[in-house]
């Protein structure tokens, strides 16, 4: 056994004490990095009978300057959607966090729908405008439209929702805002969806004006179908939007050259491959997507290529790919978290690159999920978060830090895909350091959950580690290819639904 995979089974003793008055959580862990000490930055104060609390779920996160904005679902209901979002704001690089929940659109806050999902964050510097983009949600469990709340105030305060596209079922949203001043989109923000009522055809939609109206939706060049893209935009301007294919069996991405005029059909990155999270934990490989300073694009997610044992998978790695283009794709690389004979189970990424760094020397931060022993059950599975961190754009990694855990399922919000902390999380850099938002559970009391928003309470440095990143072989590809072919052919036969993450 190798000594990373050591420390993550080590690492399984977990909440210590609870620092309730200062709102910090003190954990014990053995993992190679000393374990920081966590802020809460939320919780649920929602009291109506049908979501589940105190649940708060699925954080997205975007910096600018010193300027850190969170935001995640609150009150999850258990078939889609949550009471409100809530955001967390800290305009001083995390040392300090401003709560609250957004206006206008559940029931909760003054507005018509019954729930709301999908949170996802970003910042338009020429229009000084935060964006919170979101899907509201119907009492009959529809998605009419896709939402955006603005802020003029450096995220502490939201106006009501400007609608941004419509359709008849639409889901996992995602927003970015052209931020180079000598680009010649400068000021466009991008938001991309998927209408699941039409196959989850991939849709973009484009604003100029700080997000107040939004232009007609496009598809892609060659009417892809997928979903869970999350576009980033190159100092040049081109788009450049990673995205899993609607059965979750690969990797596609595609761009705009035109500022959001057109886009381009899709290319495949890479198959996906993956084990099964056990415990019936809600969990599927949406690719989680960075850009650094020159524009170098990462796409990490979770994949079980290199840990094939008998034909089969054994557990999850971290995985990554990078562009320089959009078109053109690395080769898939491991990041070394622990031994690949370790029993670690790895999923959920929330990759952050910092945005002053670029080339070989990008600083690379990731948080993750992981259960220290992949063949576990509901009743036995111990759900944990991790991080590690690259200063050579992911060449090298350090061992792993575990920040949170271990957490008993039946702590966590439950869906009909299973129980949950999120599809997605999130991780940003401010000031040079890493803030990773991420939910963390603890034990109910009576029917009311304790599952709420957390962050290291003095952010994460990246430093310089010494795990090498491997390249897979021709035989993981191929393996890869292999059980790629028959997920989808199972979701063929399911009817072409049921990619994973179709449920918002």
């Amino acid at each position: 056994m190798s000594l990373a995979s050591l420390l993550h089974r080590l690492a399984r003793p977990g909440l210590v004490t609870a620092a309730l008055a200062a709102g910090l959580l003190a954990l014990s862990t053995t993992t190679a990095g000393a374990a920081p000490a966590l802020t809460q930055i939320s919780t649920d104060p929602y009291t109506n009978s049908t979501s589940q609390h105190a649940t708060e779920v699925e954080p997205d996160t975007f910096s600018y300057g010193s300027t850190i904005v969170s935001a995640f679902q609150v009150g999850r209901f258990n078939d889609g959607g949550s009471s409100n979002v809530g955001f967390s704001t800290s305009t001083d690089g995390g040392a300090t966090w401003t709560k609250g929940f957004l206006p206008g659109i559940t029931t909760q806050a003054g507005g018509t729908f019954q729930r709301v999902s999908d949170p996802a964050v970003a910042y338009d510097a020429k229009h000084n405008a935060w964006l919170i983009s979101t899907i509201p949600i119907t009492s009959s469990v529809t998605v009419p439209e896709v939402f955006t709340s603005r802020s003029t105030d450096g995220g502490l305060t939201w106006s009501n929702p400007v609608v941004t596209a419509t359709g008849s079922s639409l889901d996992k949203n995602w927003i970015v805002c052209d931020n180079t001043a000598t680009s010649a989109f400068y000021g466009n923000c991008y938001t991309e969806y998927d209408n699941n009522g039409d196959g989850d055809r991939l849709k973009m939609t484009t604003s100029s004006d700080g997000g107040l109206t939004w232009g007609a939706s496009k598809n892609t060049g060659n009417n892809a179908t997928g979903l869970g893209g999350q576009p980033v935009v190159q100092p040049n301007g081109t788009v450049i939007v990673p995205a899993s294919n609607a059965s979750e069996t690969s990797v596609l991405a595609f761009r705009s050259t035109n500022g959001g005029s057109t886009w381009t059909s899709t290319t495949t990155i890479a198959t996906v491959s993956t084990f099964t999270v056990r415990g019936s934990l809600r969990s599927g490989p949406l690719p989680s997507a960075e850009i650094d300073a020159a524009g170098k694009v990462y796409v990490v997610w979770q994949d079980c290529r290199f840990r094939a044992s008998g034909g089969s998978c054994t557990s999850n790695d971290i995985v990554m790919a990078t562009t320089t283009n959009g078109t053109t794709w690395s080769s898939v690389t491991r990041i070394p978290i622990d031994a690949t004979t370790s029993t670690v189970d790895h999923f959920i990424p929330g990759l952050a690159v910092d945005p002053a760094t670029s080339g070989t020397t990008a600083h690379l931060a990731l948080a993750y999920y992981y259960h220290p022993v992949a063949n576990c059950t509901a009743a036995t599975c111990q759900l944990d978060v991790g991080y590690v961190s690259s200063t050579n754009a992911g060449t090298t990694w350090t061992a792993p830090t575990q920040l949170a855990g271990p957490m008993t399922h039946s702590w966590l919000a439950s869906t009909t895909q299973g129980t949950m902390v999120g599809d997605y999380i999130s991780t940003s850099f401010s000031g040079g350091t890493a803030h990773p938002v991420f939910a963390v559970a603890s034990a109910p009391s009576g029917s009311v959950f304790n599952e709420a928003m957390y962050t290291p309470t003095s952010g994460l440095t990246a430093v310089a580690g010494t795990a090498t990143a491997t390249t897979a072989t021709a035989r993981d590809n191929a393996f890869s290819a292999r059980l790629a072919a028959i997920a989808y052919a199972q979701w063929l036969a399911n009817g072409g639904t049921g990619g994973g993450e179709d449920s918002p």
